[in-house]
């Protein structure tokens, strides 16, 4: 009979061996598990332009319950609305380092005819949810897809090139609820100008006696740099109501 020790994590483990030893191995830590001791990587980080880059750890599975929005999409192009539900995860909870993070996306719509590219694109959508790394320009290439058939105009003058691209702003706008993607600022003087134009619009409406629509500006073309009508033209130059694009300066 011969004793031997056995170190297990802290503690020294004594084991009797009562049979002849034929050959034996040292164990070795699966590959991708690290020690207790070692340092975890900060879950999260802040790039430079105030993104924030979330990192997943090696293996993440989905919890029992999950928190999520659900956005109501309803086009002129389609009869029956879209329902997107963005859910998402709550990584180290509880802690100063607590974030929330997509981590699926489903559509509802009762046209079946759109059924095949609403499953493909949810999938897809929710593998890159969960990856690590920058989620802003998920957003950002939706909003550049344009229906060959044409756009279409929503309440307040906001044209949309396709129903993809209404989806692209429904997910930014989801993560900048969340707080993954950091809200636009404008700069103080830039928006005090654009409050200055638009009040004195209503006044020149108000002296013409024009018909005022609520959900869009009479008379305004469509802005190339906020894609909204909201551009008209004062004392001569073209304005964008919006955003404060200006040909004249």
């Amino acid at each position: 009979m011969r004793t031997m020790k056995r170190i297990t994590g802290n503690f020294d483990v004594t084991i009797q061996i009562k049979k002849h030893i034929a050959k034996f191995q040292v164990d070795k830590p699966e590959p991708g598990i690290r020690k207790a001791t070692e340092r975890r990587p900060d879950p999260g980080h802040v790039r430079q332009d105030g993104a924030q880059v979330v990192h997943f750890p090696e293996k993440l599975q989905r919890p029992e319950v999950l928190i999520g929005s659900t956005y109501k999409i309803k086009t002129p192009v389609s009869e029956h609305a879209m329902y997107v539900t963005i859910n998402d995860i709550v990584l180290n909870e509880g802690t100063q380092h607590e974030r929330r993070r997509p981590f699926e996306v489903f559509i509802n719509s009762k046209s079946l005819e759109q059924f095949q590219w609403i499953v493909a694109l949810t999938r897809i959508i929710s593998a890159v949810f969960r990856m690590s790394g920058d989620l802003s320009f998920l957003g950002d290439e939706l909003k550049s897809v344009f229906d060959p058939r044409g756009g279409y105009w929503k309440p307040g003058g906001k044209f949309m090139p396709s129903i993809i691209a209404e989806l692209g702003h429904v997910i930014e706008t989801h993560l900048q609820a969340i707080g993954v993607v950091p809200l636009p600022e404008m700069d103080p003087g830039r928006a005090e100008m654009i409050l200055q134009k638009q009040q004195e619009y209503e006044n020149h409406v108000a002296r013409t006696g024009a018909v005022v629509d609520k959900r869009r500006i009479a008379g305004a073309r469509l802005c190339p740099t906020c894609s909204t009508a909201s551009v008209v033209v004062m004392d001569g130059c073209t304005t964008c109501l919006n955003c404060g694009d200006s040909k004249c300066g």
